[in-house]
Order: structure tokens, then C-alpha cells, then sequence
């Protein structure tokens, strides 16, 4: 019995499921609109998702300038990182890309970070609004079940990331322009086959 309580501490620390739907926040250096929306990755993909994210967050937050001049968001989905938020300074966002890169295990880094002051907190607020929204529609849609699905919303562009067939990607993308308050969606899907009926 003993050997089955570290899993289970850790994936009721981390609100993960393997199956079903979730919701979560997610390490991040700031409080990014983030929902997984049908997460089939497997345990120990998602712990090595996470590890990597807080490595990241960890080695940006002790960089002064990138913590209390910026809003840099850290999202991690199958070994891949994507970079949001804000940074006054083109430097600034190089070096959170070159931290990124840095992290053992990651395999691409898709750095959306603009050269800008940080947004409010109104426009954050409207983010995670926007991303609950989108949420709800893909729950509601039969066709996304067997993919895995993450979406995040920065500034009122919306990225999808996870694992899908191209018609699955097709429909959460359409799912995402609906909604009131996107300006863009970027897709940063990665690609399978439709299983055998």
C-alpha cells in the first residue's frame, strides 16, 4: 500500500487527473489563464511538465529585472515551452528564452513574450474570463474528448498547445475565435493520427 501513497500525494498536490477534465493554474511566474481541457498525458509526463516548468519560473524569478520590471508566464505542455506576458526590453525577453532553453528535457521553446509594459490586472481578470469561456465550449464538445487540450490566454490571445488530430485542432481553434474578447489564436499542437474507430 505504501508504495502507491507518493503518487497519489502527488497528483492531489498538483489537482492533476489522468482522465476527465481539469483545471489548472500551473507554475508560473506570474498567474497566467491557463485550462487543460481533457489531459490524457501520461503521470509521469505531466510531473516531468511540471518539473520543468518550476525550474524555469525558479531561474526567472532571480533574475531582478525579469521578476519586478516584467509579467513572464511559463507554460509547459510534453516537453514543450511557451513564453507569454510582457517585458519592456528586448534583451529581457531574449534572456527568458535563453533560461527556457537552458532546462534539460525541453524540446522546443515558442517565446510570445511582447516588448511592453506589463498588462493590468483588469486585462488579466479579462484574460482568465476569456480562457473559462473557451474551457466551458471545448467541455461541451463531444469531438474534443480524446485529445488534450491547453489553452492560455495573454492579452487577449488565445494559444492552444496539446496533442490533437487536425480536425480536433480545427474545432478548438473555431471554439476560440468565437468568443468574445479574443483578439488571435496561435496553435501549437502537436499532431497524431485518429485512432481506429
Amino acid at each position: 500500500m505504501k508504495r502507491f501513497v507518493k503518487p497519489l500525494l502527488a497528483i492531489a498536490s498538483l489537482s492533476l487527473t489522468l482522465q476527465g477534465c481539469i483545471f489548472v493554474a500551473g507554475a508560473a511566474a506570474g498567474a497566467a489563464a491557463i485550462a487543460v481541457v481533457y489531459d490524457h498525458r501520461t503521470l509521469s509526463n505531466t510531473l516531468e511538465d511540471t518539473q520543468i516548468s518550476n525550474k524555469i519560473v525558479d531561474k526567472i524569478r532571480g533574475i531582478a529585472n525579469l521578476r519586478d520590471n516584467s509579467h513572464i508566464e511559463v507554460t509547459v505542455f510534453n516537453h514543450i515551452v511557451l513564453l507569454t506576458g510582457e517585458t519592456p526590453k528586448p534583451e529581457w525577453r531574449e534572456q527568458a528564452e535563453q533560461i527556457a532553453r537552458s532546462v534539460p528535457s525541453v524540446s522546443r521553446v515558442y517565446n510570445q513574450i511582447t516588448i511592453q509594459g506589463p498588462t493590468s490586472s483588469l486585462t488579466r481578470t479579462s484574460d482568465s474570463w476569456i480562457t473559462t469561456k473557451i474551457k466551458s465550449q471545448m467541455l461541451a464538445t463531444e469531438d474534443l474528448k480524446s485529445g488534450s487540450i491547453k489553452v492560455v490566454t495573454e492579452n487577449g490571445v488565445v494559444y492552444l498547445m496539446g496533442i490533437v488530430t487536425t480536425e480536433q485542432a480545427e474545432i478548438a481553434v473555431d471554439i476560440a475565435r468565437q468568443v468574445s474578447g479574443v483578439q488571435r489564436v496561435m496553435k501549437i499542437f502537436q499532431y497524431r493520427n485518429k485512432p481506429a474507430a
